[in-house]
């Protein structure tokens, strides 16, 4: 009985570890982001930032890839390039969209803090390094398959949405 018990628990814990991977910043890093930024995970969305100098787009997501409107919503990023800080405010521009223009450049050590709330919803936020190089060998494509099952971060999603139509964990 003590084996079953061991192996139950083993079982759980290798189950779950992948989950928590799953939504590491070395994860997002190692997919290509559906519009070619950088990905981070901030409460129940993906942000993608695109970041270049005097200007950032943030695409917002839900976990699944799908676009959450970001209508109604405010925001703002705080550049970090060493000791120079400038905070711009992020203005909704589109469905799924937040744009900000500013008098900053953006490079490889160049540190992005974005703020967000979204109406009826918990203000989140997430730290970006967009054009720090990444691995290229390490970083596989999106093609939008958080629903592919044989997709590790999808399996997390399948998960969410199996527990949460049996009432969560």
């Amino acid at each position: 009985m003590n084996k079953l018990r061991a192996f139950i628990l083993s079982f759980i814990l290798l189950a779950f570890s992948s989950i928590a991977w799953s939504h590491t910043d070395q994860y997002f890093d190692s997919v290509v982001a559906p519009h070619g930024g950088q990905m981070r995970m901030a409460g129940p969305y993906h942000m993608e930032i695109i970041a270049k100098d005097k200007e950032i787009i943030l695409y917002i997501t839900d976990h699944a890839n799908v676009e959450v409107s970001v209508d109604g919503g405010i925001g703002k990023a705080t550049i970090e390039n060493g000791e120079t800080k400038t905070t711009v405010k992020l203005k909704p521009k589109g469905n799924n969209l937040f744009r900000a223009e500013g008098n900053f450049v953006v490079t490889q050590e160049t540190k992005i803090m974005i703020f967000v709330k979204l109406p009826d919803q918990d203000a989140q936020a997430a730290r970006f390094t967009p054009l720090k190089p990444i691995e290229k060998n390490k970083q596989i494509k999106n093609s939008d398959s958080h629903v592919d099952s044989h997709d590790q971060h999808s399996d997390h999603h399948e998960m969410d949405q199996h527990n949460d139509s049996h009432g969560g964990y």
